[in-house]
């Protein structure tokens, strides 16, 4: 029972429980059903009274009668703030512009008070309500602004209406109300005007404005017209005028306004009026004077992302080209400013392409975001930073290096000079002086005289000036070209940097420098930055300057400036190398060694092509080649570094032992040595005189790289197909040798041809008719290699401009297809040049970019670049089409055939054993020295056989010949004779392998049965069979060996000797 009566409690409980919640959910709904209620009757009163407005606005701006236009500046406020109590963007877009025409319609009204619209900031119950809703129009107009685009027609009407707006109300001058007696109110209505635009700056006033001049300028042809930028621009200024030039509105317009790419451009071509009020504010001034301080200016940039910091760079020289006052009164300020804006785009300026980078057409990779809007505006960007390095500003901000006078030769005498070093003391030879004599003015030779305090203002400004512009050149990658050609125009303003630099320190020049590498202090990096500023321009002016400019017309620089500058180089490179400075370089000491070593190499490469230097003017007599050696051979890093970058301070002939030397150890570590444990592998082939072109090129292009560099012997067959008699000592793989280079390189077979001048081979532009024909480049490569690696010296004469692309110097950044081109042709050269120098319209005479060529009787026409045939050469292309014909002529012609021969050339040759060697030098390696034969040297490496010795009277003879009858030519004609080549060794005759020899013989040729007892003691003591004097020497050139008849007159013997040279009659190749 009890707990029966449980149950039924809990039941009773649980039946109160939800009837409580069911009445409170009830209640909930209710009170939800209320409030929705109310929500939607509140939404619904909203609209119906927001249509009621909109309504009324409607009919207020749509009544048409005659004195509409004259509405009351009362109602017209009301209507306002009515149609602002429910003014949406979008919705309300044209009754706003309604609002704003008939405010200003309601301005323009002459003599009617009442209907002036500025008229109720004069009531007393008013003028808070009024300016408070001015303000809110005003606003609305700048939102406006932002979205209207001004290439659209109907968008720029817009933009005038709010740019109205904005300049009537920001401004009392155009007030009607104010005029006559009410002229009093003015001080009151400009404090409104002020409180007005103070309010639209606070809320992004110049934001506003920012935008719309981007939308309206940031374009190949500006949008906005006359009227509206000079609307704005006077808008943009009103501030900052107001505020007497407060460095908050000052930042605000130079972040916003200033940084709008060429908007001083626009305003100057577009209206210039307002150029003129900015350089009447002397604004210029004031911008230069607030960045100048340097957390002003780093704020600026932070502010601007690189490409509108560079925006406003462009901004900033373009008044300063046209401000040349302040330019010069204020050098100091502008050119820090500038060097710290360029600073910090250069922070973003990457090297190469990532996934974090972009690409900016002036600055090249950029580590930030690019504006990509803004590249339609680059070239007028570029056209502005152009002003930078144009004549007019270098001439200001150079004043000081400029307005020194060169002294001529009469004055130098006083003046004590102490050279660079030893090397600059050596006498000139009087080809040289004569040169120099000819040149146009006279004036002193500069070298370092010293005397200048380097911590003098001038010496200070020009290394800031010089810093600036190094700067620049590391930042504005993409038109580093156009800057180095605008700082090389003057032509006076290298050679008078140089004169300013060796004026630097107590003796000038070399020493000076060297102690600003060691010393990590300002002051010593921008006396470094001057000096790689000068390398950089020098280096660009002489790579542009053809051999006329240099040699005879010495622009900028007298041969005799460019002997002394070459030393200076050298010395300084060498030091930094040997010192270890290069080792441990980074950075800017690393930048300032390869701008130093670059203008020296493109001088010593213009040296080694046409000569302007004394004798062993680069050599470095304080190096000794064997402590070279030894530290080579201990892998001493600066030794390998001075093979790297500057070979050519090593005497010739060492680098040819260490060429050499590099050969041998190659050599051995292949096991192609002989050695008492092993032997190395030789490879024999056979050959059929009759093919034996054919035959080389079969067996020897199989063969693999290390089989090429090994022992090849070689088996002669003759025409009956009988096996030739002889063992190859290396003596039948020579004749081989030389055979194959003298048919591939003969111009008959057209796998080579001769230039026009001293005939010279380069390959053959129309070799492709041979089939296989690069395969046969690649072998002739092979064979040439094979040639210098074994020592073989062969006549082969090449011309100057493929050694140099056998050396890889055509991938430089410095080489200039122009002035290899007299080695092709020297008539094509001048012709060329004369365009160049060409006075009249180019475009006169009818040239293309192409070139017509007369292929194996048909004219073929050669586009220099696509559509070339089509595009007329110009005065403002026709250095490039120069350029574009010499490096057809030399390079694209030929270009597979080239690639072909280096590749086999390379396979046997690595190409680090031959960058030591200038072009001449390579030509010398392949084919012995041009140097006059050293008969004593000849004499003391020869060897005797057939009964002949030193002391026979035939040999006395000979040598007598050989050094007093004969001539230079002559004996050249001796030494072809005898081993093939008319050059010697270049290390000497005991390099010469086999070695020299000359063998008594008693019978022709064919007759020959080599030496016995009996011939070689006939030999020596001179007893003759019979008298020989009907017979002539002979020769095998492939044992280098004379053979000689024991002739019993000397007289007999010079005559069958020269007559034996002169017909050629050697080569009986035994």
């Amino acid at each position: 029972m009890f707990s029966a009566s449980q149950s039924s409690k809990a039941q009773f409980l649980d039946k109160a429980r939800q009837a409580r919640e069911e009445r409170r959910e009830l209640k909930e709904r209710e009170r939800a059903a209320v409030q929705i209620q109310a929500l939607v009757r509140r939404f619904l009163c909203r609209c119906h009274l927001q249509k009621e407005i909109r309504r009324e606005v409607e009919d207020f701006f749509g009544t048409a009668e005659p004195g509409a236009s004259k509405r009351s500046a009362l109602s017209v406020f009301r209507i306002a703030r009515k149609l602002l109590f429910v003014f949406n963007h979008k919705e309300d877009k044209e009754r706003f512009e309604k609002l704003c025409r008939c405010i200003l319609n309601s301005m323009d009204v002459e003599n009617e008070p009442k209907v002036w619209y500025v008229s109720l900031a004069l009531s007393k119950d008013l003028t808070l309500l009024w300016i408070k809703q001015i303000k809110d129009i005003l606003w609305f107009c700048c939102e406006f602004l932002k979205q209207l685009k001004p290439d659209i027609l109907q968008d720029s009407r817009l933009v005038n209406l709010h740019l109205t707006m904005l300049v009537t109300f920001t401004d009392t001058s155009t007030w009607k109300i104010l005029r006559g007696k009410g002229e009093t109110l003015r001080p009151a209505m400009n404090h409104i005007c002020a409180n007005i635009m103070g309010h639209l700056n606070q809320k992004g006033f110049y934001s506003v404005l920012q935008i719309l001049l981007t939308n309206g300028l940031a374009r190949s042809r500006p949008s906005l017209s006359k009227g509206s930028l000079t609307a704005i621009f006077s808008l943009a200024l009103r501030p900052v005028v107001a505020a007497q030039f407060s460095d908050n509105l000052l930042r605000s317009f130079l972040i916003h306004v200033m940084s709008v790419p060429a908007i001083m451009t626009h305003l100057a071509t577009l209206t210039p009026e307002r150029l003129a009020v900015v350089e009447s504010h002397d604004l210029f001034r004031k911008f230069i004077i607030f960045l100048s301080r340097e957390a002003q200016c780093r704020d600026v940039c932070v502010c601007l992302e690189g490409s509108h910091t560079l925006c406003l760079l462009g901004n900033l020289v373009y008044l300063g080209s046209l401000n040349d006052k302040v330019l010069e009164d204020e050098t100091a300020h502008f050119v820090g400013v500038l060097i710290h804006m360029l600073s910090y785009c250069q922070k973003y300026v990457s090297q190469k392409k990532s996934n974090l980078t972009h690409w900016h057409p002036v600055l090249g990779w950029f580590s930030q975001t690019v504006d990509y809007g803004l590249n339609e505006s680059m070239p007028l960007l570029t056209k502005q930073l152009q002003h930078l390095w144009g004549v007019h500003m270098i001439r200001i901000l150079f004043s000081d290096v400029l307005s020194k006078k060169l002294l001529e030769n009469q004055e130098i005498a006083q003046l004590p000079t102490q050279p660079v070093s030893p090397q600059n003391s050596l006498p000139m030879k009087n080809l040289f002086k004569r040169a120099f004599q000819k040149s146009a003015s006279v004036r002193n030779i500069l070298k370092p005289v010293g005397g200048k305090r380097v911590d003098s203002a001038e010496v200070q400004k020009v290394c800031s000036i010089c810093v600036l512009y190094q700067t620049t050149l590391t930042t504005l990658t993409q038109i580093r070209l156009q800057i180095l050609t605008g700082l090389t125009y003057l032509d006076d303003l290298l050679p008078k940097l140089w004169a300013f630099i060796c004026e630097l320190g107590p003796q000038g020049g070399l020493k000076l420098f060297l102690e600003c590498l060691n010393n990590d202090t300002e002051e010593s990096k921008r006396l470094l930055a001057m000096l790689m500023l000068f390398c950089d321009c020098s280096r660009h002016l002489i790579t542009i300057l053809d051999d006329i400019e240099v040699y005879e017309e010495q622009i900028s620089f007298k041969l005799e400036e460019l002997v002394t500058i070459s030393s200076f180089l050298n010395s300084f490179v060498f030091k930094m190398i040997w010192d270890g400075i290069v080792e441990n370089a980074r950075g800017e000491t690393l930048e300032l060694f390869h701008s130093v070593h670059g203008w020296l190499m493109v001088l010593y490469e213009r040296d080694c092509r046409r000569r302007f230097a004394p004798e062993d003017h680069w050599l470095r007599k304080d190096l000794k080649p064997s402590v070279l050696f030894q530290e080579l051979d201990k892998d001493k890093k600066r030794a390998q570094l001075l093979l790297q970058y500057i070979p050519h301070v090593i005497p010739h002939k060492n680098r040819v032992l260490l060429f050499r030397n590099m050969v041998t150890k190659e050599k051995e570590k292949l096991g192609l040595v002989e050695t008492s444990s092993a032997s190395p592998h030789v490879t024999h082939i056979t050959i059929r005189r009759s093919r034996m072109l054919e035959d080389g090129y079969e067996q020897l292009r199989q063969l693999s790289q290390n089989a090429m560099k090994g022992v090849i012997r070689v088996k002669f067959v003759n025409d009956l197909g009988v096996d030739e008699a002889g063992i190859d000592q290396d003596g039948v793989f020579k004749e081989f040798l030389e055979e194959i280079i003298k048919k591939v390189f003969d111009p008959a077979l057209n796998l080579f041809k001769t230039t026009s001048g001293d005939e010279r081979l380069y390959p053959s532009p129309t070799s492709y008719i041979h089939e296989n024909y690069l395969q046969l480049f690649e072998f002739v490569g092979k064979m040439l290699g094979k040639a210098v690696y074994e020592g073989i010296v062969v006549d082969v004469p090449f011309a100057s401009f493929f050694l140099s692309q056998l050396l890889g110097h055509h991938h430089s950044v410095f080489y200039s297809s122009v002035d290899e081109l007299p080695s092709l042709d020297s008539e094509f050269y001048k012709n060329l040049t004369s365009i160049k120098r060409y006075d009249g319209d180019i475009s006169d005479l009818g040239l293309t970019l192409s070139y017509d060529e007369d292929v194996m009787g048909q004219l073929v026409c050669h586009e220099l670049v696509p559509g070339g045939k089509t595009i007329p050469v110009t005065n403002e292309n026709k250095i490039s089409y120069i350029h574009l014909m010499a490096h057809f002529r030399m390079h694209t012609q030929i270009k597979s055939q080239t690639a072909a021969l280096i590749s086999g050339f390379r396979s046997i040759i690595k190409p680090e054993w031959i960058r030591m060697f200038s072009a001449p030098e390579l030509q010398r390696l392949i084919s012995g020295d041009n140097a006059e034969i050293d008969l004593e040297d000849l004499k003391k490496h020869t060897v005797y056989y057939g009964g002949f010795h030193g002391s026979h009277r035939v040999i006395i003879w000979l040598w007598d010949i050989l050094a007093n009858d004969f001539s230079p030519e002559e004996r050249a004609m001796f030494l072809k004779f005898v081993t093939s080549c008319s050059r010697p060794p270049l290390l000497g005759f005991a390099y010469l392998k086999p070695p020299f020899s000359i063998r008594c013989v008693e019978v022709s040729d064919d007759q020959d049965t080599g030496d016995t007892l009996g011939s070689v003691l006939r030999g020596f003591f001179t007893i003759r069979k019979k008298e020989p004097g009907g017979r002539l020497p002979t020769s095998s050139t492939c044992f280098n060996l004379l053979k000689l008849p024991n002739y019993s007159k000397k007289s007999i013997l010079r005559e069958k000797l020269r007559y034996a040279i002169s017909m050629n009659t050697g080569f009986e190749l035994s």
